[in-house]
């Protein structure tokens, strides 16, 4: 009994040893029910944290410890609710929270000024805060498959945005604001509730290549008949043609050529 307590715990120290100093905690697929306490232990040491596909429920509040934490991972859980405190977390450039159960990200969200990518798709969200819009280095924000029903104007501020995922929602209308996202390149809206976009998204946004809109009431002539129509066609042919020049392998779906309605 000795001699197998002192092997777990020479196991235990090695791997707090490992984290310490590759500042990466990995523990995908480890049956955890609650967040492991050791984590927190190791404060300014960690990078990055991968809790995917476990069965945790909460997010201690401790977790602001964590003060250099840029990765946080983790998908395919049972967590319902963020902390607050999440927002002290101000080194953190990715935060990945697909498959979970959030209804609701909280106001201090926009705190993380340094957030590059979210991803937050297949939860329950109703809506997104007006906080969002302070995140202006984001640029990949990916909300499909949620319960959404519009964007808060403050959306048009997330000025660094090249990717905007909102598939499998019910938003039923975009804000003008979206208009000034001036780095957007692709859009993707398939299934919701859209009729009709802002009238100047393809004029506005310069750097539109694909826009998705599969599954919406709109029609392909409302699409076409918008202003710089004529130049985001160029831009999406161009952006086709480079991918069938640099060999891109096509998909059972097809090679996406930046318009689907």
């Amino acid at each position: 009994m000795g001699c197998c307590s002192s092997k777990a715990a020479d196991t235990k120290a090695t791997r707090m040893a490992r984290w310490r100093s590759t500042g990466i905690v990995a523990l995908r697929d480890s049956k955890l029910k609650s967040f492991p306490d050791e984590v927190i232990s190791l404060e300014k040491s960690v990078r990055t944290l991968d809790l995917t596909h476990n069965k945790l429920v909460q997010i201690p509040m401790e977790i602001n410890k964590l003060i250099n934490l840029q990765r946080l991972i983790l998908a395919d859980n049972l967590i319902d609710n963020l902390p607050v405190n999440l927002g002290l977390l101000k080194s953190l450039k990715v935060a990945t929270l697909d498959g979970n159960r959030i209804r609701a990200l909280p106001d201090e969200l926009g705190q993380l000024v340094k957030l590059e990518r979210l991803s937050v798709s297949g939860n329950l969200l109703m809506s997104l805060p007006e906080t969002i819009g302070s995140l202006q280095n984001l640029v990949l924000l990916d909300i499909s498959n949620n319960k959404l029903k519009f964007f808060p104007e403050s959306i048009g501020s997330c000025f660094s945005l090249e990717e905007l995922q909102a598939n499998d929602n019910s938003i039923e209308e975009l804000p003008v604001s979206v208009c000034n996202l001036v780095q957007l390149k692709s859009l993707c809206l398939n299934n919701n509730n859209l009729n009709q976009m802002p009238l100047n998204l393809l004029r506005e946004c310069k750097s539109l290549q694909t826009v998705s809109l599969h599954g919406n009431p709109i029609s392909m002539d409302q699409f076409q008949q918008m202003d710089g129509f004529k130049d985001f066609e160029i831009r999406r042919k161009q952006k086709f043609d480079k991918q069938i020049n640099s060999n891109v392998i096509i998909s059972s779906k097809g090679l996406d050529e930046g318009v689907d309605l």
